[in-house]
């Protein structure tokens, strides 16, 4: 299987077990503190940030692909989260779901259309500095995978 068709599989089948774990939170739960240190971020905070972050990121890529830089070097993902956190302050955990839902689908499209070309451009990611389109969205896989895991310790307890 071409990497990536694979690549775009796994992000579907990672946004299916998320979508379905975020859509059984009580609405209790959607307010369960993940993060405490320096801001506070809840659930709801966790799938805005995944809805924003992943926005951004697919934006980002598309530039790389055409030929673009990536990232500036000074870009500071601290002043992007805090910016993307009290713009998303007013929607509702539904209405998050729902532009989960969009732009991962969004994302599993974009993937599934890349050469094996687009696979090796290169550009500044925000964390990872000048890397591939590859590793690019490896990282957007790794990246909510660990703040899931970090979510479903607060659930269980």
């Amino acid at each position: 299987m071409f990497e990536g068709t694979e690549l775009a599989e796994k992000l579907k089948s990672e946004g299916e077990k998320i979508l379905s774990i975020f859509a059984s939170l009580t609405d209790e739960q959607w307010q369960s503190e993940v993060y405490t240190e320096g801001a506070t971020w809840t659930i709801r905070n966790l799938l805005s940030h995944f809805v924003t972050s992943e926005r951004g990121l697919l934006n980002l890529f598309e530039r790389i692909r055409r030929g673009g830089e990536g990232t500036s070097e000074d870009f500071s993902i601290d002043r992007y989260n805090a910016a993307m956190q009290e713009r998303t302050k007013e929607i509702t955990p539904q209405e998050l779901l729902e532009q989960y839902k969009a732009i991962r689908a969004e994302s599993v499209a974009w993937t599934s259309t890349l050469s094996a070309d687009d696979l090796e451009k290169r550009g500044r990611h925000p964390f990872l500095g000048m890397t591939t389109i590859r590793e690019m969205l490896k990282m957007l896989y790794i990246h909510n995978l660990t703040h899931f895991r970090d979510m479903k310790k607060v659930i269980k307890s």
